[in-house]
């Protein structure tokens, strides 16, 4: 076979079409420890995440030669649609800082911007609960195909990131969005928007704090992970017994998400990457990890001249439960929502869809109190 300058998202594969299928499924029953997996089954529906699906398009790259953005999965989430791109049946968007994760709706879009990780694929569950109806976009960090060092500056993160809003969505008002870091982000592209005489909608920010504010030392790091532990003890026993399998499997999707960071932080500490080649996945992972923490950190917010809608946990790490970490000093009015979870469970199952029906109300709200017609007029 003959190859002519291919696009490498759309290369021509070696070997059969049922080759490409076959290798798929023995990547899929092997990182998603299965016996058996259909052509149209759905990745997520079969307890697949973010940390096996780097791992998955680790194998792709090296068997197929292509190098796939992780949000190929939004796209593609079945083998079948899978081996149409890598077959170039079809065509992946490939890498953008925009991901659609669900652009069905007669709804104002909603967009969500990444947390520390740089992917988006925490929304998944969020966008699933909110409905057919609501269109869902999220925001992920530059540089996670390895093709460009990560952005250092939360203030260059929003101006990139609504750069690409607005080619969905050319003008307010506009409904933004972002768990823990990416609500920092989020704050600053409303900022940035305001500036420029666009209109803010909603401004949600999910478990956010102003990161500048805090000060880490051993002792209320060592308290800090005790905590941790104390908390998801305790939301675990105030489970049934069908919360309690949900909350141990998305809270061991969320440990294995971690450990290709660790790796990465690990080789990047001890010299293990690959020289004069690309960086291995577990060290690009745990740069923008890195990057977006360091970013955050150093990012003062200054005051908001709109509403900001605060959703918080019933409780809060003793380190981070400090009134000048909120948004009361900065926000013109706020509405302040606490939500029944404990920190780090607003975006997982069975949590996630009382974050949703909340922010379902935010949304109903907003849209019923402003004039309709400048509303859907905005959007066409």
């Amino acid at each position: 076979m003959t190859e002519s300058m291919p696009d490498p998202l759309t290369a021509h594969i070696a070997g059969s079409d049922d080759d490409v299928t076959r290798q798929i499924v023995r990547i899929w029953k092997e990182l998603l420890s299965l016996d058996s997996v259909g052509f149209d089954q759905n990745y997520f529906d079969l307890g697949g995440d973010s940390s096996v699906a780097v791992q998955m398009f680790t194998q792709i790259e090296k068997i197929f030669k292509v190098k796939l953005p992780l949000a190929t999965l939004y796209e593609a989430p079945t083998i079948e649609e899978l081996a149409r791109i890598l077959r170039g049946d079809s065509s992946s968007s490939g890498w953008s800082p925009l991901v659609t994760i669900q652009p069905e709706g007669y709804r104002p879009p909603i967009f969500c911007f990444h947390g520390a990780g740089g992917n988006v694929l925490n929304y998944r569950d969020l966008s699933k609960h909110l409905g057919s109806d609501q269109p869902f976009y999220g925001l992920q960090s530059q540089g996670l195909d390895g093709s460009c060092p990560p952005l250092t500056k939360i203030e260059d993160m929003a101006g990139l990131y609504i750069k690409e809003i607005r080619k969905v969505q050319p003008h307010g008002p506009y409904f933004l969005a972002g768990y823990c870091g990416g609500g920092t982000i989020a704050f600053e592209a409303a900022q940035q928007l305001q500036s420029s005489g666009e209109a803010i909608a909603l401004l949600a920010l999910f478990d956010t704090m102003d990161w500048s504010q805090i000060h880490l030392t051993a002792w209320n790091m060592s308290f800090y992970r005790l905590q941790k532990l104390v908390f998801h003890a305790a939301e675990f026993l105030n489970l049934n017994w069908k919360g309690k399998s949900q909350f141990l499997r998305e809270k061991m999707a969320v440990l294995r998400n971690r450990i290709p960071v660790w790796r990465g932080m690990l080789r990047a500490k001890f010299g293990n990457g690959e020289s004069g080649g690309a960086k291995p996945e577990s060290m690009v992972l745990a740069e923008i990890w890195k990057m977006n923490d360091r970013a955050c950190e150093s990012y003062v917010p200054q005051p908001y001249p709109g509403v900001i809608t605060d959703f918080r946990p019933a409780k809060q790490y003793r380190i981070f439960d400090k009134p000048n970490l909120k948004w009361d000093r900065l926000a013109q009015k706020q509405q302040i929502i606490v939500l029944p979870v404990y920190p780090a469970s607003m975006l997982i199952e069975p949590f996630v869809e009382q974050l949703a029906m909340e922010l379902k109300k935010c949304l109903d709200q907003t849209v019923e109190n402003s004039p309709a017609s400048q509303v859907l007029a905005k959007l066409k």
